[in-house]
């Protein structure tokens, strides 16, 4: 049966869109306000977990509680014990990847979940974490991919589902975690707020 629930993506992530829209989901989509670079904490995973837990909880002040599931999400890749976003120009891009060819890193997305029913609201946060490991890159290959712009625009300046995916030579865990949003893992915390995942289901999704 389908729910009734406002369904709401706190993130302006247009592959975690993308990939709940082909796993039968409509989320409307509201961007919170979160300064993330004033955010810390002891460890890579615990951050993307904060982070998630922020947004969710920032988009649910701005649009209350009733019959609402806010689902917040933030995604970081570890290397060498540091946690990367978004390079901040193409030389940062550039230095990345000479740094992550050839190597192993862990990409950690943390996820919060606010349901919203009556007077009642209710909460999980979680992190599903990758390993991920690159391909030897090439120096001419490291300059057109980071020419091309999609490494910019993404956590860890790197796709799984994009230009980078040849250069991702495996990965340990869930695809859609490297994404950005782990779908066994948000179906295991809907059901645990007793929402079934087929329940949200659009009638355009799920056809």
């Amino acid at each position: 049966m389908p729910s009734s629930l406002r369904l709401v993506l706190a993130s302006a992530s247009p592959a975690r869109l993308r990939t709940l829209h082909a796993a039968g989901l409509a989320p409307e989509v509201i961007v919170s306000g979160v300064d993330e670079e004033g955010v810390n904490a002891a460890s890579v995973a615990d951050l993307v977990r904060t982070l998630a837990r922020l947004k969710a909880e920032s988009v649910f002040a701005e649009i209350g509680a009733t019959d609402t599931l806010i689902i917040g999400c933030d995604s970081l890749l570890e290397l060498d014990g540091r946690g990367h976003g978004k390079p901040r120009s193409a030389a940062d891009a550039v230095d990345r990847w000479r740094r992550m060819s050839g190597r192993s890193g862990a990409l950690h997305t943390g996820h919060h979940v606010i349901l919203g029913r009556g007077d009642r609201t209710t909460a999980r946060s979680e992190v599903a974490s990758t390993t991920v490991h690159f391909a030897r890159l090439t120096e001419p290959e490291i300059a057109v991919y980071v020419a091309s712009g999609e490494p910019l625009q993404v956590a860890g300046a790197f796709t799984i589902d994009g230009l980078g995916g040849p250069f991702v030579s495996m990965i340990e865990g869930d695809h859609h975690n490297v994404v950005g949003i782990s779908l066994p893992l948000l179906r295991m915390m809907l059901a645990d707020l007793g929402v079934a995942w087929t329940s949200l289901w659009s009638r355009d999704g799920a056809s």
